[in-house]
C-alpha cells in the first residue's frame, strides 16, 4: 500500500502538471545509495497521490566538487530539470548553488555545514538539511554530564567543518566550562594518520570528538584500535555524520569501535506511514544493492524521502519559472518523516531532537534521548522536566570496560610523576613544616599537606606525586608553573590573589577567605564596679522612691514620734535617715500608726525585691573576669599612626597599604609567630594582620592576652596552585569541595587548632577571691565620711575641750598652796 503524507501548502494551484526534478548523489557512499531508493520511492508515492507526471533525473558526484558542478549543468541543460536536490558536502554544494543561480534553478543544498552567508550569495540555494547547532549543544551536554573540561576533535580537512562547525563547538565548549584541546584536522586516508594519532596519544587530553565521513570514520578507528586507543580511559564521541550510520556497519567494523557514544538525529520510527515505508525501503534497497550487508535506513533516507515532497508540491501545476519555486518551496508546510518540514527564512527548522547511543557488541545499543527543551530522557515524553546530566540514561559502556568512568585525561608520558612545588619559608609551620630524618632526607607536614593528600583520595584515579621543597617567596613560586619543567602544581599556605592569578590558577580556597587584627587585651576599670548592676535611670527612681517614702513615714510618725520633731535641719536629717535606713534596718513595730505601716509594709517587699537583685548582679559581675581589647577600630590606628605587624610576604602588606590606607613605613614584617606575640605584649606594634586560618593558630597557642578586635575583611584565601589550563584543577578542586562536605576538612583544621598548648607569655594570674581592687572607691567614700564626721566632731568641741583643760590647770596650784599653808598651821600635829 502506498504512503500517504497529509499535507498543506500555501500555494494555490493544484492542477496536474508535468515537473521534473534534477539530484546529485554519491553512489558509492551508504548515504548516496539510500538517498537514491528512497527519492525514487517519493516520486512514485507522489505520483499515486496527485496523479501528476513528475519525472526525477538523478547524476552520480562521486564525492568531487568538479563532477558535482558538471552533473549539476547537464541537468539543467540536457534534462530541463525545474529544481535540483544537491549533494551531501558543502564543497560540492557550493558550486552546484553557482550554477543554479546562473540559472535560476532553485537548488535544495542537503549539505549540514552551509555558511550563514550562502543564500544571500546564491539567492537560489536553499537549505534543506537541518544545521549542526542543536547537535554541537548535544555532544557538549554529553561532555558537560562527565565533568570533562578538555576535549580533542578530529575531523576532515573540508572548509565547511573549520569554518562552521569548529567555531561553534568553542563557544558551546565555553559555555560549560570546557576547551579544545587540540584540533586535528586530516585529509581523507591521509598517510599521517598514525603520526597524528600517535601524537594525540602522547598528550594529557582522552576525550576525542570525531566529525567525519563514516568511511574516515571506519579507517580511522581501525588504526586507534591497533595503537591501543580505544581502552580504559579514552573517550570517543561521534557526530551524526557517523552515528546515524551505524546501522549499516558491520560487526568487525563495529569490534573496532566498542564503548564509542555517539549523536544521532531522531525520528519517529513507531507511525504508521513510516512502518510502511520502512518495510518498501527495505525490499527494493535489497534488490538493488545486494553487496550491503545491512538493509536498515537512516535519517539521510528520509531526509532524501522529504526533500522530493518538498520540491514535488511546489512544482505541482507551476509553470512560472524558478523565482514562484523557489517561493513556493520556501512556503512549503507538511508532516514528513522526519516530523514537521517547514522553511524559514529558506532554512528548514532546525532538529532539536537526537538520540545517544552506545557501540557495544556486534551493534550499538540506544541509551536515551537528548532534546534542548528535556535535555537527557529515556523517553520522547515533552512533559519531563529538563535534566542535564547523561548519568541519568543508566550504565555506558566505555572503552575497556563499562564500570570505570573515564577521567578524559591522563598524565602526558614525558613524565610520570607529578612535581609539587612546596614552600619551607612558611612563618607559620602548622601548615607546611619541612622535616629532616636521621639520614638527612626530606619530608613535609603540616594541616596543607594533609588536606591534599585527603583531597588526593576522593580522586577516582591514582596520581602520583613528588613534593619539592622551594626556599623563596610565595610570587616566585607561583611564577614557576609557567615553565612546565619546574612544577607541576603547588601546595602550600598560598594566599589566592589577582595578581598572582595572571600567571596561575587556583583551586576553590580550602580556608576561610578573611583577613583579621590581632591586638592585646586588657582588665577592664572595675574601681566604679559597685553602681554598673543598675542603670542610671534605675538609680535615680530608686532614690527618688526612697525619698518619698521616708518623707510620708516622717509626715505620718512625727505627731507620734518626739525624736522626729525639732529643728528644721534635724527634721531633714531624720527624714533622710528614714529614707535610705529602710532598705537595711527599719522594722515595722517601731511605727504608730497603721498608714505608716501599710506603706512601709509595701515598700519593705520592693526593697527586698531591690537590695537581693541588687546582690546577685554585682555578685556576678565581680567574678567574672572582662578583658577588653585595647584598640577596637582600625580608624584609631590610622589616626594615631600606630606600628601595625603583618607577615613577610608581600600580599598582606600591600592590602594594608592600598586597601586599608595605612603608612608604609607604619608596617612592619614578621617572620615567626613569637615575633608577633612578643611586639605586641611590649608595645612594638599596636596590631597584627592575619589571615584568618593562621589568626585561629595564633589565638590557640597565645590564648592569654589577645584577642580579635574590629571588623574583618574579604580576601582571596589559600588554595592549592596550578599552571594555567591545566587539566588536573577541575578534578582536585571538585574532589577539595568533597572533602570539605564529607567533614573531613574541619576535623583536620579542629585537630590543628587543638594541637597547640596555651603558652602563658609571663602573664601574672589573678586569682578568682574577690580583692580590696573592686570595693577601693566604697572604702574611700565611707571612711571619707567617718573621717569628716570625726574631723566636725573635733572641730565642735575642740573650744569645750580647751576650756576644761584651762579650768583644770587654774585649779591644780590653788591646790597646792592650800596643802602648803595647812602643814605649815601650828595647829597642825608634830610628825
Amino acid at each position: 500500500m502506498a504512503l500517504i503524507l497529509l499535507f498543506s501548502r500555501k500555494g494555490t494551484a493544484e492542477d496536474p502538471a508535468k515537473g521534473i526534478i534534477g539530484a546529485i548523489v554519491d553512489h558509492t557512499s551508504r548515504i548516496g545509495k539510500e538517498e537514491k531508493v528512497a527519492m525514487e520511492m517519493a516520486i512514485d508515492d507522489f505520483r499515486l497521490y496527485s496523479n501528476g507526471s513528475l519525472r526525477l533525473h538523478i547524476e552520480n558526484s562521486q564525492r568531487e566538487p568538479i563532477q558535482a558542478a558538471l552533473a549539476a549543468m547537464d541537468l539543467i541543460n540536457k534534462h530541463q530539470v525545474q529544481t535540483i536536490i544537491g549533494p551531501r558536502t558543502w564543497e560540492e554544494a557550493s558550486l552546484v548553488a553557482e550554477v543554479g543561480s546562473q540559472a535560476h534553478v532553485p537548488i535544495l543544498s542537503c549539505a549540514s555545514a552551509t555558511p550563514q552567508w550562502a543564500s544571500e550569495r546564491w539567492p537560489f540555494l536553499i537549505q534543506a538539511s537541518p544545521n549542526q547547532q542543536a547537535e554541537i549543544e548535544a555532544v557538549t551536554a554529553i561532555i558537560r554530564s562527565w565533568g570533562w573540561h578538555r576535549v580533542a576533535i578530529i575531523y576532515e580537512d573540508i572548509d565547511s567543518v573549520a569554518s562552521e562547525v569548529i567555531p561553534h563547538f568553542t563557544y558551546a565548549l565555553q559555555d560549560i566550562g570546557a576547551e579544545i584541546s587540540r584540533l586535528v584536522a586530516l585529509p581523507p586516508f591521509a598517510s599521517s594518520l598514525s603520526k597524528e594519532l600517535t601524537s594525540l596519544k602522547k598528550e594529557q587530553c582522552r576525550v576525542f570528538v570525531v566529525h567525519s565521513s563514516l568511511s574516515f570514520a571506519t579507517h580511522m578507528f581501525q588504526q586507534a584500535n591497533q595503537m591501543g586507543m580505544i581502552e580504559k580511559g579514552y573517550v570517543w564521541i561521534t557526530m551524526d555524520t557517523i552515528t546515524s550510520l551505524a546501522h549499516s556497519l558491520n560487526a568487525s567494523t563495529i569490534s573496532t569501535m566498542q564503548g564509542v557514544v555517539g549523536v544521532k538525529s531522531y525520528f519517529n520510527e513507531t507511525e504508521p506511514k513510516f512502518q510502511d515505508f520502512y518495510v518498501r525501503f527495505r525490499k527494493k534497497f535489497s534488490l538493488e544493492h545486494p553487496e550491503e550487508e545491512n538493509h536498515e535506513l537512516g535519517i539521510f533516507a528520509v531526509q532524501a524521502y522529504d526533500a522530493i515532497w518538498t520540491v514535488a508540491q511546489a512544482l505541482v501545476g507551476n509553470n512560472l519559472g524558478g523565482q514562484h519555486i523557489l517561493e513556493q518551496i520556501s512556503l512549503t508546510s507538511f508532516h514528513g518523516l522526519t516530523g514537521l518540514v517547514e522553511f524559514t527564512g529558506r532554512r528548514i527548522a532546525p532538529l532539536r531532537r537526537f538520540q545517544i547511543v552506545n557501540m557495544i557488541g556486534r551493534s550499538y545499543r540506544e541509551l536515551g534521548f537528548w532534546t534542548s527543551e528535556s535535555g537527557f530522557t529515556d523517553t520522547m515524553d515533552e512533559k519531563l522536566d529538563y535534566n542535564p546530566s547523561m548519568r541519568t540514561l543508566g550504565q555506558v559502556f566505555w572503552p575497556g570496560g563499562p564500570w570505570s568512568i573515564p577521567t578524559g585525561w591522563t598524565l602526558p608520558s614525558s613524565y610520570k610523576t607529578l612535581k609539587i612545588g612546596v614552600p619551607i619559608g612558611s612563618v607559620f609551620k602548622f601548615f607546611v613544616n619541612p622535616m629532616y630524618d636521621s639520614e638527612n632526607n626530606l619530608s613535609f607536614s603540616g594541616l596543607t599537606i594533609k588536606i591534599f593528600e585527603a583531597v588526593l583520595e576522593y580522586l577516582p584515579y591514582y596520581l602520583p606525586h613528588q613534593f619539592i621543597p622551594f626556599n623563596g617567596s610565595y610570587d616566585a613560586l607561583v611564577l614557576q608553573l609557567v615553565h612546565p619543567e619546574k612544577f607541576d602544581a603547588v601546595v602550600g599556605d598560598v594566599a589566592i590573589t589577582a595578581e598572582r592569578n595572571r600567571h596561575a590558577e587556583f583551586t576553590y580556597p580550602y580556608t576561610e577567605s578573611r583577613l583579621v587584627m590581632i591586638v592585646p587585651v586588657q582588665t577592664r576599670n572595675r574601681a566604679w564596679l559597685f553602681i554598673k548592676p543598675f542603670t542610671k535611670s534605675m538609680w535615680a527612681l530608686t532614690t527618688i522612691i526612697n525619698i518619698y517614702n521616708g518623707f510620708v513615714i516622717w509626715l505620718i510618725e512625727r505627731n507620734h514620734c518626739s525624736d522626729l520633731k525639732g529643728s528644721v535641719s534635724n527634721q531633714i536629717g531624720v527624714l533622710l535617715w528614714l529614707a535610705f535606713t529602710t532598705l537595711f534596718s527599719l522594722q515595722g513595730q517601731e511605727l504608730h500608726s497603721n498608714l505608716s505601716r501599710m506603706a512601709m509594709v509595701m515598700w519593705l517587699f520592693v526593697a527586698l525585691v531591690i537590695t537581693q537583685s541588687y546582690t546577685a548582679n554585682l555578685a556576678s559581675m565581680l567574678t567574672v573576669e572582662t578583658l577588653e581589647p585595647t584598640v577596637d577600630d582600625i580608624e584609631s590606628l590610622k589616626i594615631s599612626k600606630a606600628v601595625v605587624g603583618c607577615s613577610r610576604g608581600a600580599f598582606v602588606a600591600n592590602y594594608l597599604e592600598k586597601a586599608l590606607g595605612f603608612h608604609t613605613d607604619n608596617i612592619r614584617r614578621i617572620t615567626a609567630p613569637e615575633e608577633y606575640a612578643q611586639a605586641l605584649r611590649n608595645g612594638e606594634i599596636a596590631a597584627a594582620f592575619l589571615e584568618a586560618p593562621l589568626a585561629k593558630l595564633f589565638l590557640a597557642r597565645y590564648c592569654k592576652g589577645f584577642a580579635r578586635a574590629g571588623p574583618t575583611f574579604k580576601v582571596g584565601g589559600f588554595g592549592f596552585v596550578f599552571p594555567k589550563g591545566s587539566p588536573l584543577l577541575v578534578d582536585i578542586s571538585e574532589a577539595l569541595l568533597k572533602v570539605s562536605e564529607s567533614g573531613k576538612l574541619q576535623e583536620l583544621e579542629n585537630a590543628m587548632v587543638a594541637s597547640q598548648k596555651c603558652v602563658n607569655m609571663d602573664w601574672e594570674e589573678e586569682d578568682s577571691s574577690l580583692s580590696p581592687n573592686s570595693f577601693w572607691v566604697l572604702f574611700i567614700i565611707t571612711g571619707g565620711t567617718s573621717t569628716v564626721a570625726l574631723l566636725t566632731y573635733i572641730a565642735h568641741d575642740h573650744r569645750t575641750l580647751m576650756n576644761h583643760w584651762t579650768h583644770c590647770k587654774r585649779r591644780i596650784p590653788r591646790k597646792v598652796s592650800d596643802l602648803e599653808s595647812s602643814t605649815n598651821s601650828p595647829n597642825m600635829p608634830a610628825s
